[in-house]
């Protein structure tokens, strides 16, 4: 059995296959065939964060692929007010077929993965974003940019930029990462990234200038300034961030056939300008569809891994 915490626990191969099997998802969706490929199962979905995108995918995916998802947010279950993780762990695990969860502290869903007996998928924690980064991939895959790409990300050193830093270790490409001073990645993840970059080839750069990043980029990439939880740092975060808003002159640094990606939801006018927004709307929701259709794949892969 296997859980989906972070990308740095699975191999290039695996996340391939996963990959492989969203995009065979996809194709039969736009056919308009759905195979139960997880048929009369159950996904608990524990919400101690709110999301649109989250919780839609994860709940349209379960249903097209014949199973239920129940959500479950903090009101609705002792978690969180007095009955330890482990508990709760072991109490949901030994009813449903998988569990994901949406929480702040990481350390919170790899306690809960040390006790359940079924898969467990990080849908957000404040460290890490495994789930978008596999959207991510399959939007680029899908828009003909492969392992040769360059990425520039621009922004606040966070779970995303956590969750870059895995996925070009993995798949072997270059990553320039901006942030202003005082926001940069944190120093013992960017190390683990760095030393698995070492056997793929990856090229993984930290600094602090958005427009060194950017130069000659394939893929442009941000997120927002002020996280769920940091709602108190909003306007001093919007004073660090000056100039770190992307927009058309920031993207002209970049190739002429670069892409501009957001994981959403996107704040026009601070991480981003609403022109650069319109002109690559195209690609950016299909990078949000994709939630769909890459945690499709995810779920299918981890069932197939548990009944090995």
């Amino acid at each position: 059995m296997r859980h989906f915490l972070t990308l740095k626990d699975f191999t290039k191969e695996e996340i391939l296959e996963i990959i492989d099997i969203a995009v065979d998802i996809k194709k039969d969706l736009k056919a308009g065939v759905y195979k139960k490929q997880l048929e009369n199962q159950t996904l608990a979905m524990i919400f101690e964060k709110s999301s649109t995108r989250t919780r839609v995918s994860f709940e349209t995916g379960m249903f097209q692929l014949g199973g239920h998802a129940l959500f479950l947010s903090n009101r609705d279950i002792h978690l969180g007010r007095g009955e330890p993780i482990a508990d709760t762990a072991k109490v949901i695990s030994s009813m449903c077929d998988m569990v994901m969860i949406r929480t702040f502290e990481h350390s919170m869903i790899e306690e809960f993965a040390a006790n359940s007996r079924v898969p467990v998928i990080n849908g957000l924690t404040d460290s890490y974003h495994p789930v978008q980064l596999l959207a991510d991939y399959l939007t680029m895959l899908e828009y003909g940019i492969n392992e040769k790409a360059v990425i520039a990300y621009v922004g606040d050193g966070n779970n995303m930029t956590n969750s870059w830093m895995f996925l070009a270790a993995k798949m072997g490409f270059s990553l320039r990462i901006a942030t202003p001073k005082g926001y940069e990645v944190d120093g013992t993840i960017l190390e683990e990234a760095l030393k698995m970059a070492k056997e793929s080839g990856a090229k993984i750069t930290v600094m602090n200038d958005p427009k060194e990043a950017i130069k000659n980029a394939t893929i442009v990439t941000t997120d927002t300034w002020a996280s769920m939880g940091q709602e108190d740092e909003k306007e001093e975060r919007i004073k660090a961030f000056k100039g770190f808003m992307v927009d058309s002159l920031q993207m002209c640094l970049a190739r002429k056939t670069a892409k501009f990606l957001h994981c959403l939801p996107a704040y026009r006018g601070q991480e981003v300008s609403a022109e650069l927004m319109e002109l690559h709307s195209d690609i950016i929701f299909d990078e949000a569809e994709n939630r769909l259709h890459a945690q499709k794949g995810l779920m299918v892969w981890l069932d197939r891994q548990r009944k090995k």
